[in-house]
This record gives C-alpha cells, sequence and structure tokens, in this order.
C-alpha cells in the first residue's frame, strides 16, 4: 500500500458532499471543546454545554480521511499485515459470498505466508492506536488554537466588563466612551462565538472521520475473531 488513493479504496468512508455509501458502524462520538463563556469567567471542561449555535455534526472530509490514511501509510507494516488482508476482503467483495466464507477466502492467502489470526489482529490494533494518536495529537493542536483563538480573548472582557460599569455611572459625560466598549464587547462576543463554532465543526469532522475509518478495523477484528479459528 503506497498510495493513499490505494488506501482510500479499502475503507468505505463517507466524505462531505459525497453519495452515500454503504452504512458502516461508527463509534460514539466524542465531546467537542465547550462553548466559551460570555465573559471572562474560566472556561469548564469539555462536553458539559449543549452544542453551540451554528454547530454542526461531523462529516468525515477529505482533508481529515486523507491525513488519517497518510499516517496508516506511514505506520504500514512490512509483510502481509492487516491492510494486505483488508485488501484481499474488499476484492472478494465483488463476489457473493457470506462474510464467513470472506474472511476465510482472504485469510487463506495471509495462511500460506503462515500468519495466523492473532497476527492479523494484533496488525490491526497496531493500526488502531495509530489513529488513536492522531486523535491525541489533533485536540492539542486544537486545545492550542482554543487557546490563542477564544481564551485570549476571553481574558479582556472582565476589563471591559469594568469599563462599561464605570462609564455607566458617568453617562451624561462619557456616552461616547460608553458607546465605544459595548461596540468593542460586541465585537469580541461575536469573534470568540464565530472562532468556537469553527473549532467545534472542526473537531466534529476530524472525529467523523476517525470514527468512520476505526470502527471499520474494529469491525474487522471482531469479524476475524468471530470467523478466524
Amino acid at each position: 500500500m503506497s498510495m493513499i488513493k490505494n488506501l482510500k479504496s479499502l475503507f468505505i468512508v463517507e466524505e462531505a458532499g459525497a453519495s452515500k455509501p454503504k452504512a458502516a458502524k461508527t463509534l460514539p462520538p466524542k465531546p467537542a471543546p465547550k462553548a466559551a463563556p460570555k465573559s471572562g469567567t474560566p472556561t469548564e471542561a469539555p462536553g458539559t454545554t449543549p452544542p453551540a449555535a451554528g454547530e454542526r455534526p461531523g462529516q468525515a472530509t477529505k482533508k481529515f480521511t486523507d491525513i488519517l490514511l497518510a499516517a496508516l501509510e506511514k505506520a504500514n507494516q512490512p509483510g502481509f499485515d492487516y491492510l494486505e488482508f483488508k485488501k484481499s476482503l474488499q476484492n472478494l467483495k465483488k463476489l457473493n459470498m457470506d462474510d464467513s466464507t470472506r474472511f476465510q477466502s482472504a485469510y487463506a492467502t495471509a495462511q500460506s505466508m503462515n500468519i495466523t489470526p492473532t497476527q492479523l489482529i494484533n496488525s490491526a490494533g497496531h493500526y488502531l492506536k495509530v489513529l488513536a494518536q492522531e486523535d491525541k495529537n489533533f485536540n492539542t493542536a486544537l486545545n492550542g488554537q482554543q487557546q490563542r483563538q477564544i481564551k485570549d480573548q476571553q481574558a479582556q472582557l472582565p476589563k471591559l466588563d469594568q469599563e462599561i460599569k464605570s462609564l455607566e455611572e458617568q453617562i451624561e459625560q462619557l456616552q461616547a466612551r460608553i458607546k465605544k466598549a459595548k461596540a468593542d464587547q460586541s465585537k469580541i462576543r461575536k469573534s470568540i462565538e464565530s472562532a468556537d463554532v469553527k473549532l467545534r465543526n472542526t473537531h466534529n469532522d476530524f472525529q467523523a472521520s476517525y470514527r468512520a475509518i476505526a470502527a471499520q478495523i474494529e469491525g474487522d477484528v471482531e469479524s476475524m475473531k468471530q470467523y478466524l479459528k
């Protein structure tokens, strides 16, 4: 497997805007980062609030699918392993076989190379670990973006709140300053909401891509455990 497009042909990943392929088992979604509050209060743990306005369910995208498949390609083990077994399974889909027959037929090739079911299952586990590491790396990067795009702006809100309170006490003399401060506050809050939705949608797209691939591998692992004795 040297090309991402070859790996892509092994996994049915429904990308945004594409026609729907045969439904595949999916993993439960992971929580997106929590929506930023509208004042300078600390952010609570992710996933403790309802979805933000404008947030949508994640979609498996070409961008994240290619990133994940590139990681699998880079981690490809030498010799006949799960990916080669997956290719054999995919080729046999063209034939009218039940799952048991298809897995046994694909395993015949592996067996001729002295590959055991345990070795195949372990190699599938290797690729699941690769995906899990990509998930971890992605969330680390996303948290960094959250710090830069949301929390740094949140730090400005308490000062503006206090300024607004002070200006309102002198409303007749400082009407112009109050108006400017409120405008700045509104701008920052809108920027926070916009950045938060963008990060949530990015998170959801990655998770959908991750779940679409990982669920198929896990499904194959279950089938190998069931059919390959």
